[in-house]
This record gives structure tokens, C-alpha cells and sequence, in this order.
């Protein structure tokens, strides 16, 4: 028989698509030509796969070879190695049994090892919709490709081993199976909230983030515990559900820092770069394939900017759009990759250059110019879709023999029953926290008392407060709402609301 086929995934982004592969044998000088709109590194797969074939001890067939990849309009990005070498193979009549209906996902080496690759739990996600349940992955991806519910997994580590499965006759060497090239560092023990001593407003104002998913930015001098505070907020977010855990892994297995051997990731991530960071390395990017950032690795957890003036401004100004949208839109040669990016953003900054202009500023060595400059290298679009923004001042001796405060536990139960009423309150509509719910939507259908939205009303018409800020106090005072269990927002939680979004105009 001259055509063989099987079929593959490409996957851009988090988008995956099964793609028929058919080879085809003809006679004539020998040749090896591949279509099908296939990237860069798939068309390079022709001498790999000869490599891997000869490494076999078998003879690849001297004929003039086509590999389509189908459908023709769909740029083909992904592992494409293992399959188009099964499906040559097949139409050579060397693999005679191969099943036309699996899915083979992997990369060659020259000796014909199968290497795991990127991305392997979204692509047999995607192979199982599609209704290809078969799927054979490299040895190294075994344990990440058998979360996916529904998946008949194979695994293989040598193309000569898929050989003999299908009918060859070859002889199977022994070979160290490759493992992946990226896993994720080893968990630590999960920081607790009693760590923090004092901060009673800061560590409130954490708590309301936690509730509502709203967003945080902490000004405080150095030694103030900024850092700590930020730390422990993924440990107040209730845990991801069974959806939300196959998306946060998935991008993780695309970004290559999963370790199938936790399994899904049933916590919030958190994602916290260095303030050297490139644009690339925080929301994605890298050329030829776009790859997901930490914007996009802290997918419904925390995404954290200690430092936060220090980061450069091309950097912080591109979170405005995952900010709004949820999501980040990445532009390269293979094509436009859209990953989530619905993130909690925590930004933690100095007062100014020297760190010590809290309070009367009396140990500050900056000038005013230098204190105005630093702060406003946060620019006020992105200051204005973060809804709390709290100083955070020196504690005084006293915390040191006071009262221990209140574990994340004793807190997140507080915020889980919070996220509960938010959830009822917004079923049958696109959002579940507060935080994610427009203003307009709020005013047309949540209308808050004339009286209870006075103040709101009053700073908006001195300029203290732009219309979106109003719109983001709003929702800050619903969040206030559901952790007192209240029906709905008053005077107080607004007036409470305002207090967390204006520095300085508390304490």
C-alpha cells in the first residue's frame, strides 16, 4: 500500500486541533516533501525521522515521499515527529497494522528515541473532544497524558517500539527514556498569615482581595512585611475546580513547568518575577511559537511585582490589557496564541527611591522630585484597575509581645464563605467574584441606595475618583457586604470601600 495515515495535534496557544497525516509513496527519485502549512521546526522533522528510521536498522524507503498534513488552511504547529514517521512507515508497508484512528504525539532523536515535548495534556484534551480517545505520547509525557479523563494512553520511548506494535519486524533496543526537559521546582511549605505581626489594616485589606479577587497594591517602607503579605494570598484562595485545574495545568504544560507527578494543580499559582523581567518573560512570548508568560503561569492565582516601580515601563504597561480582558493575545510568525491571564495582580512598592518617606518622612534622603517620579513610574491607567491600594506603615515595638493574629485558615474559611453568596448571587451570568462583574451591569441591576452612594457620588465630582475607580469602590463595598453576610452594600461598606481604594486617606 502507497498512503498511510494517522493523525496528530497542533496546538497554538492553549488551541488545539487533531490534523490528519497521510504519506504517500510514489515512484520516482527519492525525495522527502512536506505540506500542509507546517512550521518551521515540522519541516525540519524529514532528516530526524530518516535518522530515526535508520537507527532502527531499518532502510528508509528510496521512493519520492509526501507528507500532507489536513487540513491544508490550518497552520500546523506542535510535535508532529512520531506521526508522520508512523504514517511513512505504514505506506512503505513496514508498520502494516497501524491504526488510522490514534493520535501520536513526540519528538525524534536521531538514535530513535521518542522525547517527551510541551504541552502534552492540552493536546490529548483536545484529541479526546475530537473524539480520539487512542493516543500514544513519549514515555517521558506518560504520567501528565493519563490525567486527561477519557484517554486510552500509550506510551512509547523508542520509534522501533511503535514499529514492532504495528506489525514490523524489528528488533527493539534498550534505551534510557528521555524525561522531560522542564519540571517545576519542588514545592515549599505554604507561608502562613499568623507569620505577619500587626498590620491589622494591610492584613484586612488582603483579606477583601482574597474575597472578591480584587486587585492590591501595598506602599510601605522596607521591613514592613509588603512581601509576606503578598506571599500568603494564594493560601486564602479556595481551591481551583476540576475545570479551572485542567486549564491552570494545561498552561503550565504548555509553559513546560508542570510535574506530572503531583497531578493537576488544585491550588491557586503564584507567579512573582524578578524586577529585571522582560516583556516576554512576564506576559509570553519568544520567537516562532508564542509561549505563556508568568502573567499567563499565574492563570486564576496571584501574579506578584515586588519592587514594583523598578519593573520597566513596557512591562507594566502591557498588563493593562490581561487586566480588562483576562486574557493576553500574542503575535508571532506561526500564528496568534491566545492564553488566559485572569490573574490577581499584587504590585508592592517603596514610598520612594530611599524607601523611608511613610508617615513625616523625617529619615527621607529624596527629594520631592525624586519621590514624585518614583511612584509615578506606575502610571495612573494601570494604578486605576487596581482596586485596593493600602499604605502599609512601620509596626511599633508593641506587636512584638502581642497577640499572635489570624492563621490563613481561620481567614480563608471567612473568604470561602464570602465567595459562596458572590456565587449564588451571580449564578446564570459569565462571573463568579466581584471583582469580575461590570459597573454597568452593577447599576443597572444591583443599584446601590441614593444615600449609600452619596460620598461615591461627591468624589467623583471633586476628581478624587474617576469613573471607573467609582465603578471599582462599588465593587470593593459588595465584597465588604458578603463577608459581614449582608444582603447588600450601605453607607458604611462604601465609605469602607473608598477608605481601601484612596492612599492617605486613612490612618
Amino acid at each position: 500500500m502507497s498512503i498511510g495515515r494517522t493523525h496528530a495535534v497542533s496546538l497554538l496557544g492553549m488551541d488545539g486541533a487533531v490534523v490528519e497525516v497521510e504519506a504517500h509513496l510514489a515512484l520516482g527519485l527519492p525525495a522527502f516533501t512536506i505540506v500542509g502549512r507546517p512550521a518551521p521546526s515540522i519541516a525540519e522533522a524529514r532528516e530526524r525521522i530518516r535518522a530515526a528510521v535508520h537507527s532502527c536498522g531499518l532502510t528508509f524507503p528510496p521512493r519520492r515521499i509526501t507528507v500532507n498534513l489536513l487540513p491544508a488552511d490550518l497552520a500546523k504547529v506542535g510535535a508532529f515527529d512520531v506521526a508522520m514517521a508512523v504514517a511513512v512507515l505504514r505506506a512503505a508497508g513496514i508498520a502494516p497494522r497501524t491504526p488510522e484512528r490514534t493520535v501520536h504525539l513526540g519528538e525524534l532523536g536521531l538514535d530513535g528515541r521518542v522525547h517527551p515535548v510541551r504541552g502534552v495534556l492540552p493536546a490529548v484534551h483536545a484529541a479526546v473532544r475530537a473524539g480520539f480517545t487512542d493516543v500514544v505520547v513519549p514515555a517521558g509525557n506518560h504520567a501528565e497524558a493519563a490525567l486527561v479523563p477519557g484517554a486510552d494512553v500509550r506510551s512509547v520511548g523508542h520509534l522501533a517500539e511503535l514499529v514492532a506494535r504495528y506489525g514490523g519486524d524489528v528488533e527493539v533496543p534498550d534505551v534510557v527514556v528521555p524525561v522531560a526537559h522542564e519540571v517545576a521546582a519542588a514545592l515549599g511549605p505554604v507561608p502562613d498569615l499568623s507569620d505577619v505581626l500587626g498590620q491589622g489594616e494591610a492584613r484586612f485589606a488582603l483579606e477583601v482581595a482574597a474575597a472578591g479577587s480584587h486587585h492590591l497594591f501595598l506602599v510601605g517602607p522596607p521591613g514592613t512585611g509588603k512581601t509576606m503579605l503578598a506571599s500568603r494570598l494564594p493560601g486564602l484562595l479556595p481551591d481551583l475546580t476540576e475545570a479551572e485545574a485542567v486549564e491552570v495545568t494545561s498552561l503550565h504544560s504548555v509553559a513546560g513547568v508542570f510535574d506530572p507527578a503531583r497531578g493537576l494543580l488544585t491550588r491557586p499559582p503564584l507567579e512573582a518575577p524578578h524586577h529585571t523581567a522582560s516583556a516576554a518573560a512576564v506576559v509570553g512570548g519568544g520567537s516562532g511559537i508564542p509561549r505563556p508568560g508568568a502573567a499567563s503561569r499565574a492563570h486564576l492565582g496571584v501574579l506578584m511585582l515586588d519592587e514594583a516601580p523598578e519593573f520597566a515601563t513596557r512591562v507594566l504597561e502591557t498588563l493593562r490589557q490581561p487586566l480588562e480582558s483576562g486574557e493576553l493575545v500574542i503575535d508571532r510568525a506561526a500564528g496568534s496564541a491566545r492564553y488566559p491571564a485572569r490573574f490577581q495582580l499584587v504590585l508592592a512598592a517603596n514610598p520612594c527611591p530611599c524607601g523611608h518617606a511613610s508617615g513625616k518622612g523625617i529619615d527621607c534622603s529624596c527629594t520631592p522630585i525624586q519621590r514624585r517620579r518614583y511612584l509615578s513610574r506606575l502610571s495612573g491607567p494601570l494604578l486605576d484597575r487596581v482596586d485596593l491600594q493600602v499604605d502599609v506603615l512601620p509596626s511599633s515595638a508593641a506587636v512584638l509581645a502581642g497577640e499572635q493574629g489570624e492563621s490563613t485558615a481561620v481567614v480563608a474559611s471567612r473568604v470561602l464563605a464570602a465567595r459562596t453568596r458572590m456565587r449564588a448571587r451571580w449564578s446564570g451570568t459569565p462571573w463568579s467574584t466581584n471583582a469580575e462583574v461590570p459597573g454597568s451591569w452593577l447599576r443597572r441591576h444591583h443599584r446601590m441606595d441614593a444615600g449609600a452612594v452619596s460620598g461615591l457620588t461627591r468624589a467623583v465630582d471633586r476628581g478624587t475618583l474617576s469613573l471607573r475607580g467609582a465603578d471599582r469602590v462599588q465593587r470593593v463595598a459588595w465584597t465588604l457586604a458578603d463577608l459581614a453576610g449582608r444582603d447588600r452594600p450601605g453607607a458604611d461598606e462604601v465609605a469602607a470601600a473608598m477608605t481601601l481604594r484612596i492612599r492617605g486617606s486613612h490612618g
